[in-house]
């Protein structure tokens, strides 16, 4: 055997072998973690004072003698240009709120015509690629995806996950009259529907709402608070959607606060001995003003919680440190988010010790129930700095945390029923301890 093909043989068999021999992450072997999306590198520490952001001009644009409109004059849309290049065929131009940032292409607007035929819409943006696929609606509530025979990729990219993997452009088919539709990367939840999804849970007796403060640009911050006695002091937090397009994480975490709040008796068991809090809209300007992943300061809320620049965390805060004056022990906290793929950002139980291990326990409960769906595990052992949710949260407030992070494309039944799975596994977890 030819020199070069034995080097080659023996550091395979050191490869295997030092996969065979490594110590577990977290409790979660190494082959948690060979199979799917594995997740983001190590966030780097970013100044979260404000930055300049573009503001998104509102409005018509009219085409073919004024007979054919398209708008984002709406909350959560985002339409910077729209160009005519004729034969019913029209492109589209997606930018950013500002620069750098995290590619998250959002783009949301509505089409109508007085003069109905089907027409051709190419997407294009601003240093990045097209990450989401089409939603489509005929009143901005009830979505379905666009069939895939209206849907044309253009430059396909490479790999199985991230931008790159993404096609450069898209072209959509689209039927138009009349009646305006919306076309959409992601379900809209801008925060008025936000606000009436937590509205209709509070019309049960131990659900209330209060406003802990506002948003950069003055919106209310809604928080949801699930009780049945105020005199016990166990709490589990939640907070969701500090960045815009993150919508899978946020239908996700709606199902596990709905869980909580139903008339199971194991709901009912929970509630006589916890409270939950939740934030389900942190970021509402950015949501409201169709940004790709920061707030109204031009900061990712998501980088701020250590230096607390923005008002969105400062809130979050605030309220956590009163709650604990107030008598309050925090047992769990979870941030909701969205990626490519399902996957977990747990806390290593190397610098939690046995404190983090019911988020590990958490996590193997609930894929022993849905088995169907590989979620893997990326467990962090930085404690240093505090500046995402989850560290923030273990570190200042001895709370197991985890990011909990949902797929873009994840089917919305199952986005369901894992949110409620959660749910369910959490509260029996809290109950036995």
């Amino acid at each position: 055997m030819p020199r070069i093909n034995q080097l080659l043989l023996l550091l395979s068999l050191l490869i295997v072998s030092a996969c065979k021999n490594a110590k577990s992450v977290g409790n979660v072997s190494p082959e948690v973690t060979k199979q799917g999306y594995q997740g983001q590198p190590k966030s780097p520490v970013v100044p979260t004072k404000d930055k300049a952001i573009q503001r998104q001009w509102k409005g018509n644009w009219v085409f073919n003698d004024s007979t054919t409109f398209f708008t984002n004059d709406f909350d959560g849309a985002r339409l910077n240009g729209v160009a005519d290049d004729g034969n019913d065929h029209y492109t589209i131009w997606i930018t950013a709120e500002n620069t750098p940032i995290n590619v998250s292409p959002w783009y949301a607007f509505k089409v109508w015509t007085e003069n109905p035929r089907e027409i051709t819409v190419k997407l294009t943006y601003q240093d990045s690629r097209s990450r989401y696929y089409p939603k489509v609606s005929a009143d901005g509530i009830h979505f379905k995806t666009l069939d895939s025979t209206l849907f044309k990729p253009i430059n396909l990219g490479e790999g199985d996950f991230g931008i790159k993997a993404a096609p450069e452009m898209v072209e959509l088919q689209l039927k138009i009259d009349k009646e305006p539709i919306w076309v959409s990367a992601q379900e809209l939840y801008p925060s008025t529907r936000v606000k009436r999804w937590i509205d209709s849970l509070a019309i049960k007796p131990f659900v209330s709402t209060i406003e802990i403060g506002k948003s950069k640009e003055g919106r209310a911050m809604d928080l949801l608070a699930i009780k049945a006695d105020s005199t016990k002091k166990k709490a589990v937090f939640i907070i969701s959607m500090q960045h815009p397009p993150e919508v899978t994480g946020f239908l996700a975490m709606k199902s596990f606060i709905e869980t909580i709040a139903n008339n199971s008796e194991l709901s009912k068991r929970f509630r006589a001995s916890h409270t939950l809090f939740a934030v389900p809209l942190m970021n509402p300007d950015g949501v409201d003003n169709g940004h790709w992943r920061h707030n109204m300061g031009g900061i990712d809320l998501n980088r701020d919680w250590q230096n607390f620049n923005q008002p969105e965390t400062q809130n979050v805060r605030d309220f956590l440190i009163q709650k604990e004056k107030e008598g309050y022990t925090f047992v769990f906290g979870a941030d909701f988010h969205s990626t490519w793929d399902d996957i977990y950002y747990p806390l290593d139980t190397t610098v939690t010790g046995q404190k983090g291990k019911i988020v590990f326990d958490w996590i193997k409960n609930i894929g022993n129930r849905l088995p169907q769906k590989k979620t893997n595990v990326k467990a962090s052992d930085q404690l240093d700095p505090t500046m995402v949710s989850r560290t923030y949260f273990y570190v200042n407030h001895k709370m197991p945390a985890i990011v909990f992070e949902l797929g873009d494309n994840t089917p919305r039944p199952f986005l369901k029923e894992k949110g409620k799975v959660a749910a369910e596994e959490l509260m029996q977890l809290l109950l036995d301890q």
